[in-house]
């Protein structure tokens, strides 16, 4: 479930729903330790999405593999965004 938010944000950003159902089934997890946990994709993630779907439609959405969504400890999904290249996940 989306908060207000993060539809907004999906929308701002150009961030299909499939992305976030993608994530929300293969990102990888990084708890930060105040309840709340970020998803993002990483190439063991996307070689499980090749696996399941195929090659060719994971690299028709590789725009949007640098994408990751911020989920609330009840599964809310509280914002979603790009990172840009050559930016990290703060590992905590």
């Amino acid at each position: 479930m989306n908060t207000k938010h993060a539809a907004i944000r999906a929308q701002q950003r150009g961030i299909p729903p499939l992305i976030q159902t993608w994530l929300l089934d293969y990102g990888e997890e990084n708890y930060d330790g105040r309840g709340s946990m970020t998803r993002y994709f990483t190439s063991s993630s996307v070689r499980k999405m090749e696996r399941d779907f195929g090659r060719e439609p994971v690299r028709r959405m590789s725009e949007f593999l640098r994408c990751y969504l911020i989920e609330g400890d009840d599964g809310t999904i509280i914002t979603v965004g790009k990172r840009y290249p050559n930016t990290r996940i703060n590992h905590h």
